[in-house]
């Protein structure tokens, strides 16, 4: 059993304690969401002392499981105000892991305005003061930090708008080539690390033991089975290699599902100038990477690198939701603007879909015109200048379509909507009012269903059976995260009888347990209860559990509204 990591951040002091029993055999999400019940008043502010921002790796972190490198992090949320978890590729989460570390958490908060930056070694940890990183964007960190402590050294760091405590602040994770590429994007937790003046975090495994495991035959021979699963599958062996999760885009296209200009339709008449072939064919004849691991022992590889028109490095992590949000939300069609506007994001440290939302809101209220990327550059730039235009943009959409005198606001407990609209794809419109994080498509990912044809087929436009559709996904993503897997392993999961028990036996082998995909299931219903009842104790009542009511106006291309009620909605809680 590994330690808990415990750091002071007004006293710049640390402790290691043993993991208690309440949070023995958690990982993840699991561990993450029952810490944030236990020790985070409900009603605090999330930009207080009381808040805490935790860091998790998966139970499986660490070991050779396939795609295993998720890191969960969670905090009362800025952006929400209820609890959130929020989960990156990286290097962390396997460092972590190996280093013996449960659980990292930053605590209280510092009386002054010095920076620090905190050093997790085989050694120890340092608590260093970072005067010479303050305003400092993420691609300057990343490169300092690995110049100073190597390449493939893990960093978690905050850019311009953590350090303001802005609402849709992220907290980025070095990718595998030390570029700011990977995000624990949602929910405003940047801001958190940056109330308690943590400016960065450098995890260095180097001479950590390997992750012990009871019985390697089994595992192997479990592992094995997973990766061809992985391998195997449609999605996860061929679509997201390919293009990434790009090759969405004309898919969700195709389905009337691709939210346009607010929300306002389905299909996007410049979609060909965005989609996933087109990105894919840009890559190529630029000479940038089409197929990249998020993290060690990805098979699935759907990251990549977008390089600009000469052939220089411009962003990476380029995903279908960053290039819908700055994409055909916005109605910008110039796929090198959506990069540039996806760059500025991961070097201030703002979540693309929460900011390419608000950048549609903006125009909405008339602060820059419908489909003008260099306008929207322009003012996405203000966020690095310490601006007031910055300050309200990084503070979300429902923010700013409040400055504005906006009611065209897709939001659910002030978390923008991502890439689907409910009224075209209901199962997934289902999650983002149910799920405890507030609007997240990755909270239970209805598309498996509803467009995919993954793990059945579920109408998306009409109500029956996608109460039950995102239930299931809810209950399966939360142990999903708990495990440090990422999502995108469901695809195979969904379609393969054998795929929930072979995470089972992965872990009995890992562990020497005997847990049955029952007990997996169940983990993940723990943890969904967990987070509805900070929420319910935060002042949340079911009449968050719904969408804005502009959803009830009927949208192309299928004539679709959007028509459950409260009560339909909560059946999805009903486990």
């Amino acid at each position: 059993m590994g330690k808990l990591l415990r750091i002071n951040t007004r006293e710049k002091k640390f402790t290691f304690e043993e993991t208690p029993g309440a949070y023995a055999g958690l990982g993840g999400r699991a561990l993450t969401s029952k810490m944030i019940l236990d020790e985070v008043p409900a009603t605090c502010h999330p930009l207080g002392k009381n808040n805490k921002l935790i860091f998790a790796p998966g139970i499986m972190s660490g070991s050779p499981a396939a795609d295993s490198g998720r890191l969960s992090a969670g905090a009362k949320s800025p952006l929400t105000g209820g609890i959130k978890e929020s989960n990156a590729g990286g290097l962390v989460s396997q460092k972590l892991a190996r280093l013996g570390i449960t659980g990292l958490i930053l605590e209280d908060k510092p009386e002054t305005d010095d920076y620090s930056m905190i050093v997790i070694n085989k050694d120890g940890v340092e608590i260093l003061p970072a005067g010479d990183l303050v305003k400092a964007g993420n691609y300057e960190i990343m490169e300092k930090l690995w110049a100073k402590y190597g390449k493939n050294t893990g960093i978690l760091s905050i850019g311009q708008a953590g350090e303001q405590c802005l609402k849709g602040a992220s907290i980025q994770q070095a990718d595998m080539n030390g570029k700011p590429g990977r995000a624990h994007g949602r929910g405003g937790l940047g801001a958190v690390m940056g109330s308690k003046k943590i400016k960065a975090i450098v995890v260095d495994d180097k001479g950590a033991p390997r992750i012990e495991i009871k019985n390697p035959d089994a595992f192997k021979a479990a592992n094995k089975r997973w990766v061809e699963m992985l391998r195997n599958h449609p999605v996860t062996g061929e679509g997201l290699p390919a293009m990434g999760t790009a090759v969405l885009v004309n898919v969700i296209n195709e389905a009337g599902a691709l939210p346009t200009k607010n929300f306002r339709t389905g299909r996007f008449e410049d979609v060909n100038k965005i989609s996933g072939e087109f990105m894919a064919e840009t890559i190529e004849k630029r000479g940038g990477i089409t197929t990249e691991a998020c993290h060690p022992g990805c098979v699935i590889k759907c990251s990549n690198v977008y390089h600009d028109k000469d052939g220089k490095y411009l962003t990476s992590g380029f995903e279908y939701e960053t290039i819908w949000a700055f994409g055909a939300h916005t109605t910008i069609s110039e796929l090198d603007q959506i990069a540039t506007l996806d760059r500025l994001c991961d070097d201030f440290g703002l979540d693309t879909i929460e900011t390419g939302v608000t950048l549609g809101i903006a125009m909405e209220g008339g602060m820059i015109p419908w489909g003008d990327g260099k306008a929207a550059i322009e003012l996405l730039s203000k966020v690095g200048e310490y601006a007031p235009e910055g300050k309200i943009i990084g503070s979300g959409a429902q923010f700013t379509g409040d400055a504005l005198g906006v009611t065209r606001i897709p939001v659910v407990k002030k978390q923008a909507f991502p890439a689907y609209d409910p009224r075209s794809c209901k199962g997934q419109g289902v999650t983002y009012a149910t799920t405890s994080m507030g609007a997240d498509h990755t909270a239970g990912y209805g598309v498996t269903a509803n467009i995919l044809g993954v793990g059945g087929s579920i109408d998306p436009t009409k109500k029956e059976g996608n109460v039950e559709l995102s239930q299931g996904l809810q209950i399966a993503t939360a142990a999903i995260d708990a495990a440090g897997l990422c999502l995108f392993v469901a695809f195979a999961v969904l379609d393969n009888e054998d795929g929930l028990p072979t995470v089972a036996q992965m872990l009995n082998a890992q562990y020497g347990l005997e847990l049955t995909p029952d007990d997996i299931l169940e983990l993940g219903k723990s943890i969904l209860r967990n987070e509805k009842e900070f929420n319910k104790k935060a002042g949340f009542t079911k009449v968050d559990d719904q969408l804005p009511e502009f959803f009830q106006e009927e949208f192309s291309p299928h004539k679709t509204t959007w028509d459950f009620t409260l009560d339909d909605l909560q059946k999805t809680l009903d486990f």
